[in-house]
């Protein structure tokens, strides 16, 4: 049962793998083996046109997707550790609350965030759409605390307190000996906040409309796919989503072990 299910989850990223190859132009083919193979999918991708930048477009996201995660990271961990270490009133109803955010999509809010951003003018220019991008992305991160809050409470408290006895403060406690000693669930943090502007559609094409210049890598692919362009970049579409998948692939490999680490210490808090 298990080998058939992964040969279902593997064939469809093998078919983008080798559609990335194909030799034969256009869109829709019969068949899933490509009669010819070629790398030009993947050098005219990095050459830009009037309508397709991928490597601006590439760029644009990382750049995004970097800062978002520095920011979201740091909320995430320091409400998590707030959770976990401070009692103080309203606590469990705040937990409660934000457990019952965290059900609902965030696309529900989308309009209501987009109207926001407009009425402070942050929809004015491509940069400052790019700033909010960052804004959205990292403002709700800290609503996410659960699975690092977990991680801590596996921390012992008295470690906290012999800190405290020697004179620590709990910003000295929470930087010095918290933090280094939690590796793993930064590891989780990290790539978790990262894939999310890395993938993200809904939100950036809402936000970033029709200026294709600050485009992300997301809304870029899609254009690909448009009726006017589909037929000549199809598949440099798939070459594109080979592309993408590399950097989460290998930051993942690296960081397996402590990923893998993060997930089982939160789970057993």
């Amino acid at each position: 049962m298990l080998a058939v299910l992964s040969v279902i989850w593997v064939l469809p990223i093998g078919y983008v793998i080798l559609t990335s190859f194909r030799k034969e132009g256009g869109s829709y083919k019969s068949y899933i083996w490509p009669r010819g193979f070629t790398l030009d999918n993947y050098k005219n991708l990095f050459q830009p046109t009037s309508q397709i930048n991928f490597t601006r477009w590439f760029l644009n996201t990382l750049i995004i997707a970097l800062i978002s995660t520095a920011i979201a990271a740091f909320f995430v961990l320091c409400v998590s550790y707030c959770m976990s270490r401070l009692r103080f009133k309203m606590r469990k109803p705040f937990m409660n609350i934000a457990l019952i955010m965290g059900m609902f999509p965030g696309f529900m809010s989308m309009i209501a965030v987009y109207y926001i951003l407009k009425g402070l003018g942050f929809l004015e220019t491509g940069l400052l759409k790019q700033i909010a991008l960052i804004i959205v992305y990292s403002g709700g991160a800290g609503l996410g605390f659960y699975m690092a809050k977990g991680f801590f409470d596996t921390i012992p408290r008295t470690i906290d307190e012999a800190a405290y006895i020697d004179g620590a403060t709990k910003w000295d406690t929470f930087t010095k000996i918290t933090i280094p000693l939690s590796k793993p669930i930064i590891t989780y943090t990290l790539i978790t906040t990262f894939m999310g502007p890395w993938v993200d559609y809904i939100f950036a094409k809402v936000i970033m409309g029709n200026d294709t210049k600050y485009y992300t890598i997301a809304i870029g692919l899609w254009t690909m796919l448009e009726k006017e362009y589909v037929e000549t970049f199809y598949t440099q579409f798939y070459a594109g989503c080979v592309m993408i998948s590399i950097p989460i692939a290998i930051l993942f490999l690296l960081t397996q072990r402590c990923y893998v680490e993060g997930v089982s210490g939160a789970v057993k808090g």
